[in-house]
């Protein structure tokens, strides 16, 4: 069917899209009214003058080269600039241009976006601020963890010394309230950052098939002292179903809802835990219990950080982190948690992870870690370290290793100064010192061909993943987070130093500073 040069010229009026006609000499030729419409100049006006002229001074040179490239025969799909509207505006045209050899002449439709670009500049805002936002509260939290961790250290550092001797009843009892607390302060900072790390993406994780029952095991022996003192049966069905999941993680997040499940239940009451194979390669893992229950206005608001559902005026001690933890873990394994209650029956707590093809996954046996040597250690260690209260904690604990000689130094360079000059069997280095930061410290001692071969192990209050991986990539042989288990801090001399044959006087000796 043939199309009449008035249907023609009537689609070119009525079209909502901005139609033009343009020369190579770069004046518009034709233009169809939507034009004045989008910038106010009147059709006179746009004929008079070249368009370079209406083109936003940074977009001018990309509109030559994109001329240039029409002018030669290339095809325009998508190709954005600014036009200057009457009133000194600009709008964003995005443009569809092709040569027609035959006269010249090139034939355009160009469709103002100023509306999308001005949403996708503000998305583009909004994310940057979101991103600032999570970049700040990390960074607040990790300097709230450092912070305090440093000081948790010596408490917990000094409480543990102190059950190394010999006290009154009265006195170890005050001990073990003290580490009880240190460790639920402790819980809390960890949860704290684990939760912003799986907010921000940070999380590091390492999928491997894990057997179902070695793990509901380990889980269920770490919470029978409590479900003891509650006289709570916790009964764990064997099963033979292997997941993919990080092997420490899965056993957080089964703590986490097997000690729900005993701290909210009634006394003497009953916990189970059965797994089920389900449907698409999926693993379902239920922890029943038999508690009060929650009402159903309340489930809502079960994973919901901070948020305890009135448990805090029951004297149970909780933060209310645990399951929005749990949660965030699952999903990150790619799993997922959901939770059905009766009230005055129980609930049931649902983990849901994938299965694994593999049909076994490591025993205890094949992790078996090698056990600490008993023989007498002995030998040098340099310990840079610019908290006095950290350092009396590793002198105090010393005592007990007498064939080890101690030196403090309480900033990096008294640090790098002493270990160059008196060449010690181990460095214990902390990352945040005054002057160097500790990672610098390392890497001076490892590209020095004189103190390379010294062992540096991190002691430090920084817990992030990432921190430690890179420190251990850049040479040290061990990273103890503060506050540390003393007994980590003992097996780790027992690692390192030398075998020391002849007896010798204890030795604490001073350096730089002390």
């Amino acid at each position: 069917m043939r199309i009449e040069d008035g249907e023609l010229a009537r689609f070119f009026t009525l079209c909502q899209d901005m139609l033009c006609i343009a020369g190579t000499d770069g004046y518009f030729k034709r233009l169809n009214p939507v034009w004045t419409g989008v910038l106010g100049w009147s059709e006179g006006d746009l004929l008079a003058a070249p368009y370079l002229d209406l083109v936003h001074p940074d977009d001018r040179e990309a509109t030559i080269r994109e001329a240039s490239a029409i002018a030669a025969g290339h095809v325009t799909i998508s190709f954005e600039n600014r036009y200057r509207c009457r009133d000194g505006a600009y709008k964003w045209l995005q443009w569809t241009s092709i040569l027609f050899v035959e006269d010249q002449q090139i034939y355009a439709v160009a469709r103002d976006v100023t509306n999308v670009k001005a949403t996708e500049l503000a998305l583009r805002e909004a994310h940057e601020k979101a991103a600032r936002a999570t970049q700040a509260k990390n960074e607040f939290l990790s300097r709230m963890s450092h912070d305090l961790r440093t000081p948790l250290n010596a408490i917990m550092g000094f409480a543990q010394v102190l059950q190394l001797d010999a006290l009154t009843p009265e006195q170890a009892d005050s001990v073990t309230h003290i580490l009880r607390g240190g460790r639920h302060l402790l819980q809390l900072i960890n949860e704290v950052l684990d939760i912003a790390r799986i907010e921000s993406g940070r999380l590091s994780l390492s999928l491997e098939p894990v057997a179902l029952a070695e793990a509901i095991s380990e889980a269920a022996a770490l919470i029978a002292p409590l479900a003891d003192q509650r006289g709570i049966a916790v009964d764990t069905q064997c099963t033979d179903l292997v997941v993919l999941a990080d092997r420490q993680r899965l056993t957080q997040v089964l703590l986490n809802l097997l000690g729900n499940a005993v701290k909210y239940n009634r006394e003497r009451g009953r916990v189970s835990v059965s797994a089920r194979q389900a449907e698409q390669g999926r693993v379902h893992i239920d922890i029943a219990d038999t508690g009060a229950g929650i009402p159903p206005e309340k489930l809502a608001l079960l994973f919901r950080p901070f948020e305890r559902l009135g448990a805090e005026q029951s004297g149970v001690e909780g933060t209310g982190l645990g399951l929005a933890l749990a949660k965030g873990l699952a999903e990150a394994m790619n799993g997922a948690i959901t939770a059905q209650s009766v009230l005055d029956e129980g609930s049931v707590f649902t983990l849901e992870l994938p299965s694994s093809n593999a049909a076994a996954a490591l025993s205890d046996d094949d992790r078996r870690v090698e056990p600490a040597l008993v023989n007498e250690r002995g030998g040098l260690v340099v310990y840079v370290e610019d908290n006095r209260s950290n350092f009396y904690l590793v002198e105090r604990l010393l005592t007990r290793r007498p064939r080890i000689a101690l030196l403090h130094a309480p900033d990096g360079a008294a640090g790098l100064k002493l270990v160059r000059e008196r060449r010690p069997d181990l460095v214990l280095l902390d990352l945040h010192l005054p002057d160097i930061p500790g990672e610098e410290v390392l890497r001076r001692l490892w590209e020095d061909p004189a103190t390379r071969q010294i062992p540096v192990a991190v002691l430090t209050a920084d817990a992030t993943p990432a921190q430690r991986r890179r420190l251990l990539a850049s040479g040290a042989i061990a990273y103890l987070t503060k506050p540390f288990d003393i007994s980590e801090v003992l097996a780790l001399l027992d690692r390192t130093l030398p075998v020391v044959q002849a007896p010798s006087a204890p030795a604490t000796l001073t350096g730089a500073g002390r």
